[in-house]
């Protein structure tokens, strides 16, 4: 018989946090999720050393009371800074952003509005790397609204034999982890700033990515939480931005791009996305976001336009179906823009 969300919950209740209330009416468990014997859940917790004790104590309840796997995840994995030592002659411990092992270039590819395409073009890009024979990495950073799974048609739980690194998933040459792939898809993801930030650290540094010759980070809309966790932690090769031509969506790209210069981090070039549509039945081409607002942008910031993607059916039917234009369709029209981007950041020596 399996074991329901309710017994789980009950067997949480038995443990105690620091304070001596048990940690579901603490409000410590989060996001649990309850499937086919696997346990997952979120301990939101201000800093990782009391509560060590706690999370051992819990997978080993768990594991008496008959679940087949434990996942807990805390939204603070690290020890605290050391404070500074201020003895004079003394130089301060470097800190700021840091290479992540194993892999050579991060790329984050990001839009100041939501709507826009970002995520079909990383999926695309990620794969059109990989087809050009470069080792891809795919972190899916849209914890809101994570679609990396369903474009790259990836399915199936991540798994943590150690308990210390998750392993990723694999599909078209791409290796992938996404939050998206911890919860069901119509769960959302109810999480505060720190918990976001716990999740990004974690899905950077504690999933066991191999050796990659590029990272394309998927990130969320807006200028948030994410985005700066990313770029003070992760050292960061540059940002790819993607914008419709229209006015409205020109005006939030260039607070992403402000907020990219502010984090010291270079932009790689703008993709027009949606930038022109042209009629299957007469063939008549439209603008229906208006078009080359992105180009006149990129001109004026001194940055590359990296490409212009046209608003075509194929595209959209083939992120939604889980094989980006680029691998269902590669020699299509609307697949060259992507491999075009590709190729030109192999040459910029960016990926």
């Amino acid at each position: 018989m399996a074991i329901t969300r309710d017994q789980i919950l009950d067997c949480l209740k038995q443990i105690n946090d620091p304070s001596g209330t048990d940690i579901v009416s603490a409000g410590l468990v989060r996001a649990l999720n309850v499937d086919d014997g696997a346990v997952r859940f979120v301990m939101e917790v201000a800093s990782p050393d009391p509560y060590l004790p706690i999370k051992a104590e819990a997978e080993e309840k768990l594991a008496a009371l008959g679940v087949a796997s434990v996942s807990i995840v805390m939204t603070a994995h690290a020890k605290p800074a050391a404070p500074p030592d201020l003895k004079p002659g003394r130089k301060a411990e470097p800190t700021g952003p840091e290479k992540i092992a194993g892999i050579d270039r991060i790329i984050a590819v990001a839009s100041g509005k939501g709507g826009v395409g970002k995520s079909t073009v990383a999926a695309n890009l990620a794969c059109a790397l990989a087809a050009e024979g470069r080792r891809v990495g795919m972190l899916d950073a849209d914890v809101y609204g994570p679609s990396q799974p369903r474009m790259l048609g990836v399915s199936g739980r991540p798994q943590s034999p150690d308990g210390k690194l998750i392993l990723p998933l694999r599909n078209f040459g791409v290796t992938m982890m996404s939050i998206g792939l911890m919860t069901n898809d119509d769960q959302a993801v109810v999480w505060r700033g720190p918990m976001l930030m716990g999740a990004l650290q974690q899905m950077l540094s504690q999933v066991q990515w191999g050796a990659l010759d590029v990272l394309i980070v998927d990130l969320p809309p807006g200028t948030g939480d994410v985005q700066m966790t990313l770029a003070q932690k992760a050292h960061l090769d540059g940002a790819i931005i993607v914008s419709t031509p229209q006015d409205v969506a020109l005006l939030d790209a260039r607070k992403g791009i402000d907020m990219f210069n502010q984090m010291k981090t270079p932009i790689i070039g703008m993709i027009e996305n949606m930038s022109t549509h042209i009629c299957s039945s007469c063939g008549h081409e439209e603008h229906v976001f208006g078009h080359g607002g992105v180009t006149a942008e990129a001109e004026k910031l001194g940055v590359p336009l990296l490409a212009e993607i046209p608003l075509h059916l194929d595209i959209r039917l083939a992120a939604d179906g889980g094989a980006p234009i680029v691998v269902s369709k590669p020699d299509s029209a609307q697949a060259q823009g992507f491999r075009t981007v590709a190729k030109t950041l192999i040459e910029m020596g960016k990926a």
